[in-house]
């Protein structure tokens, strides 16, 4: 470690801090992937068609609640500190859990949803304000990968444990436990105690906050970085709230979503054990560069896949080529997160919120536009992952120009 944290923090061990983290991360996940499985029983008390696609929407109100809450809870965070900012915003996370679940309509469920997502954005924002209170470089790299490999338990057990829920019960109760979720994290985070100490608070006025934002805005590995994470993440939020309705409307398969979708979530989590090594290896700036380059190439065959069947091709000449672009993308999250922070160490939670605000919201508005478009075959998917990950590979190359290929052991500023 190589930040001052609390003393309670100081006590706790690398696993410690990468379960927490874990876990808190699995809390956000588990507010859309717990979900997948109800969409067919929740389309008609919602009011929806029973194929209609707008039930997808569901998921992406949730990551615009999460882009906008960046920006709230980041300064929160390094005036008041995690702790408290964690208590704030896993309130609202329970209380629009407990509403979702007696939504009587899409436009009330998207509202819930929405501030659902508001109240996801601080553990998701506090996820990488800690890690960056305890670690930096490389090292916080490596933390973060572990710590989204364990993450991963989240979005695999989710679907199978919401399917275990509708077995024995109606929709609106896989919400309710959402709630009871939100309340273990609290309890988790009262024991884990505070990493931000007193003395590198920074006031809560308006004229510094702006003057940080303009800071992360004005350090060019923070901007690039963040622009690479946006793009990636928008082949992979088309994934995750489209695979669902393909694998319903188009191959019939609506049975096997769940296994199929942790099955996946193995894989990716195999992926970022993966990407540990890799950073040890080679430096969190090479590890970036050659996952953005390494997406384009998969996303470039599925394309070819996909054109030659003519815009639909079998169920797994489709799914695995899709899983192979999400394991190639994989060191991405973690690794632009860090290389993005790592020059932002004394306002790590306000440049937390704006790289997690940039990121969602480019992330969340492409993807919004692919659904929309995914009707009758999965092309849009596929020439949306090929765009995306251009952009990724560009945005990437900008970030770093002129900067060394490995990250190194450095110490934040």
């Amino acid at each position: 470690m190589v930040a001052a944290a609390a003393p309670s923090v100081h006590a706790k061990s690398d696993r410690h801090v990468i379960a927490f983290l874990a876990f808190t991360g699995s809390l956000i996940a588990l507010g859309i992937d717990i979900a997948l499985p109800a969409f067919d029983e929740m389309r008609p008390d919602l009011g929806l068609d029973p194929s209609s696609p707008r039930i997808t929407q569901l998921i992406t109100v949730y990551f615009f609640g999460m882009a906008a809450g960046q920006l709230v809870w980041g300064p929160i965070a390094d005036h008041f500190g995690r702790v408290k900012t964690m208590y704030a915003g896993v309130g609202l996370y329970v209380l629009a859990a407990i509403c979702a679940a007696f939504a009587p309509n899409l436009t009330t469920m998207l509202i819930v949803r929405a501030i659902w997502g508001l109240g996801a954005a601080a553990p998701a924002g506090m996820r990488a304000s800690i890690a960056r209170d305890l670690y930096t470089g490389d090292q916080m790299a490596r933390i973060m990968s572990l710590m989204m490999a364990i993450f991963m338990v989240g979005p695999i057990a989710a679907p199978l444990l919401g399917e275990v829920i509708l077995y024995v019960a109606s929709w609106p109760f896989i919400f309710l436990f959402c709630a009871v979720a939100g309340l273990a994290q609290m309890f988790w985070t009262s024991r884990f105690g505070e990493t931000l100490p007193t003395e590198d608070r920074l006031p809560l006025e308006f004229a510094p906050t702006i003057a940080a934002f303009r800071r992360v805005l004005k350090t060019r590995a923070a901007v690039g970085h963040t622009l690479a994470y946006g793009f990636a993440a928008a082949s992979f939020f088309v994934f995750l709230s489209s695979t669902q309705p393909i694998m319903d409307r188009l191959y019939g398969r609506a049975d096997q979503f769940a296994v199929v979708f942790a099955a996946t979530g193995v894989v990716q989590a195999a992926a970022f054990v993966a990407t540990n090594t890799l950073v040890a290896r080679i430096g969190a700036r090479t590890a970036i560069r050659w996952s953005s380059v390494a997406g384009l190439v998969m996303a470039i065959v599925a394309l070819a896949l996909v054109v030659s069947s003519d815009g639909l091709p079998s169920f797994w000449l489709w799914i695995l080529p899709v899983l192979a672009i999400n394991i190639a993308a994989t060191p991405i999250g973690p690794v632009s997160i860090t290389l993005a922070l790592e020059p932002l160490g004394e306002i790590a939670g306000t440049a937390s919120g704006v790289v997690g605000f940039l990121s969602l919201l480019i992330g969340s508005a492409l993807a919004a536009v692919i659904d929309a478009q995914i009707v009758d075959d999965v092309m849009p998917m596929a020439v949306g992952s090929v765009v995306f990950f251009v952009l990724a590979v560009v945005a990437t190359r900008w970030a770093q120009a002129g900067q060394p290929a490995s990250a190194g052991p450095n110490v934040a500023p």
